[in-house]
């Protein structure tokens, strides 16, 4: 793992994130230090066991139709197969889908369903410096890339997303994309980034103000934020803060309506706020498939109720912001 820190070391130190350097060295050794998940060797080891293609510099690689790399002829029947039992180890896959050398992985949630969603709306990616929080295991790290990106930071502190990034990038071998087990508040005041991306994270912070002012503070002036959550029907002043649970997730807060969304970024010091999509979640969006063993949102719904959730609240439905710095 320091190897792939090392190499980001070296590539910023050469590009305008460089003061991150004066910050991050000493929190990823830390985290090598005190708090990696009792798995992770394991994961590793898993990940290290990953048969190798060569000529890579050959296979093809699409991450604009999606993240399709090569095809099953790159592979023997043999190496195909240790590839589908070695990738499973790394179950949830939560994020995607990924086509890797003819194997489909089948991600709980249709991510590239919400790239379609967004993608019109954005400002041109091509030749900008991008951050993702909170991004899983960075499907849309590699969309983003394959917009014209020139370099793409993901952060999420889920370990097993690490790795599951890490074995798409064991594929596609791109040094422009980098995935490191951070949350949003380890992040330093970097006004970098061109484009920040946040989506499916604001419901799970406890102070979703501070949460904009950390997105806020990532952008350069005049960058953009692109922001996808779940809201609530409602007027201006309409939030709902569930009980314990909402569609059995313990940790959602707040779910502002779009109007009170709108207004908690004008409130932050954003401008040219914009709803440019809302949508229900659709069971063929989010579902179970093998590569989860868990529930998906078919059993988070009333089953004689679709339009809520089991503990009664409306089900999920989600808008994307954008709005500027």
């Amino acid at each position: 793992m320091s190897s792939l820190f090392n190499s980001f070391y070296q590539q910023i130190a050469d590009n305008r994130l460089s003061p991150w350097l004066n910050t991050l060295p000493a929190q990823l050794h830390h985290w090598q230090q005190n708090e990696l998940h009792g798995e992770f060797k394991h994961w590793q080891k898993t990940l290290d066991a990953l048969p190798s293609v060569a000529n890579k510099e050959a296979i093809d690689v699409d991450l604009q139709n999606g993240v399709i790399v090569g095809q099953s002829s790159d592979l023997s029947h043999g190496e195909f197969k240790r590839l589908e039992n070695l990738m499973k180890k790394f179950k949830p896959w939560r994020k995607g889908p990924y086509h890797l050398h003819g194997l489909h992985i089948d991600t709980e949630w249709r991510s590239d369903f919400k790239w379609d969603r967004l993608a019109e709306h954005i400002s041109d990616l091509s030749g900008r410096y991008v951050l993702d929080i909170g991004c899983g295991s960075g499907y849309h790290l590699w969309r983003m890339r394959g917009a014209g990106a020139e370099f793409v930071v993901g952060v999420d502190p889920t370990q097993l997303f690490l790795m599951q990034f890490n074995a798409v990038q064991h594929f596609i071998n791109d040094n422009h994309v980098n995935l490191l087990p951070l949350g949003v508040e380890q992040l330093p005041e970097l006004k970098a980034f061109d484009t920040v991306f946040s989506m499916g994270v604001l419901y799970h912070r406890r102070s979703p103000i501070d949460f904009l002012y950390q997105l806020k503070s990532q952008l350069v002036k005049g960058g953009e934020l692109v922001l996808e959550t779940l809201i609530v029907d409602g007027d201006e002043n309409t939030v709902l803060v569930p009980g314990e649970r909402y569609a059995k997730m313990r940790n959602v807060w707040f779910l502002p309506s779009e109007k009170a969304m709108c207004a908690w970024l004008e409130r932050c010091g954003f401008n040219n706020v914009r709803v440019v999509n809302t949508d229900v979640t659709a069971l063929d969006e989010q579902r179970k498939t093998p590569w989860i063993d868990t529930e998906s949102l078919q059993d988070f719904l009333d089953p004689n109720d679709q339009t809520k959730t089991i503990e009664g609240y409306p089900a999920p439905k989600r808008a994307i912001f954008i709005a500027n710095a």
